[in-house]
């Protein structure tokens, strides 16, 4: 059975590279600055042109993970391979503390919050505040997470390949942030993807407003009412729907995309801007979950975390008890 053809050329990279170790393969070809996408000699370390580095540069190490990955939507499929791993790793979890497999049912709840779900005392007094990223790729069933996922690769891989991948990483995180911020400030107990989820269809419905022509037109008409059947959802009895983390998203999307240019970044300063916002972001993603391990066996705020599990929301007074217990 013949390989896909995107590992295909996974595997002729590592056939080219051992080759090169080893002394054979072909000669060496003019290389490509990153940046401006000057051709530069064989031999040469820094762009003629624009002075990028060769050797390592923020635009260099950005087109190499995107080269890894292939494809034309490499940030998206990370994304979903990350959302899958920690689904895997709440599973296990949860199923060790005797949670059952079940379509519908929630993980455990313990096991959420000692892996960065949204808890505004956890965020407002223990300034944990890395949970506003992880709990983005954490979900509450397997449910949950097939539909997030479905929808993150339909809109994803479209709003990847109109603002680049690196500036799509950029976008995806702050949209996502923006979710949850707001979702905090209502006084939610949350996990999913659906805040920067929101974020990207809030990009598009940017992108329908800025360029004309009755197929825009059409398509921000679709938009709409799925943001309409969307917020309805969260409204009907025992959903367990976060609107607040989709209106900050949404919101955000929105205003991003109408600063943000609705193209790729072009060559030059403009492409170095947006390898700078994606490794921006990249950093932002790590060191969340760098804060997320070193805090997972936090006990502090888990015994009145517990009691809201169930409802996935806290209120006010509990935050403002809370509050005036630290002060004492």
């Amino acid at each position: 059975m013949a390989l896909p053809y995107e590992w295909q050329l996974r595997v002729d990279k590592i056939k080219r590279w051992w080759q090169g170790l080893s002394g054979g393969g072909e000669a060496p070809r003019p290389k490509m600055c990153p940046a401006c996408g000057t051709l530069v000699g064989v031999n040469a370390t820094r762009c003629h042109e624009c002075g990028t580095s060769l050797t390592f540069s923020l635009a260099a190490a950005g087109r190499g993970v995107s080269s890894f990955f292939g494809g034309n939507a490499p940030v998206t499929t990370v994304l979903l391979i990350v959302n899958f791993l920690m689904f895997a790793v709440t599973l296990v979890s949860s199923m060790e503390q005797g949670s059952g497999f079940s379509l519908f049912a929630g993980m455990n709840g313990e096991v959420l919050f000692r892996l960065g779900a949204v808890y505004p005392p956890a965020i407002f007094l223990g300034h944990q505040w890395f949970r506003l990223v992880t709990a983005m790729f954490l979900h509450g069933s397997v449910l949950h997470i097939a539909f997030n996922m479905w929808v993150l690769w339909d809109v994803g891989v479209v709003i990847e390949d109109v603002y680049g991948s690196a500036r799509y990483l950029f976008l995806y995180t702050v949209t996502g942030i923006a979710g949850y911020v707001l979702s905090a400030l209502g006084c939610h107990f949350s996990v999913g993807a659906s805040g920067a989820i929101m974020g990207l269809v809030g990009l598009m419905l940017a992108i329908t407003t800025i360029r004309g022509g009755a197929a825009m037109r059409a398509q921000r008409s679709r938009l709409i009412m799925c943001i309409v059947i969307t917020f309805a959802q969260g409204l009907l009895p025992g959903m367990n729907v976060d609107n607040w983390a989709h209106f900050g998203g949404l919101a955000a999307g929105f205003g991003l995309g109408r600063v943000f240019a609705d193209r790729q970044p072009a060559l030059g300063s403009e492409m170095k801007r947006a390898y700078a916002l994606g490794w921006l972001a990249a950093i932002i993603l790590v060191t969340s979950f760098a804060f997320m391990i070193l805090h997972v066996r936090d006990n502090h705020f888990l015994s009145s975390a517990k009691l809201l599990f169930p409802a996935r929301a806290c209120y006010f007074s509990e935050l403002l008890r809370l509050r005036a217990m630290a002060k004492e």
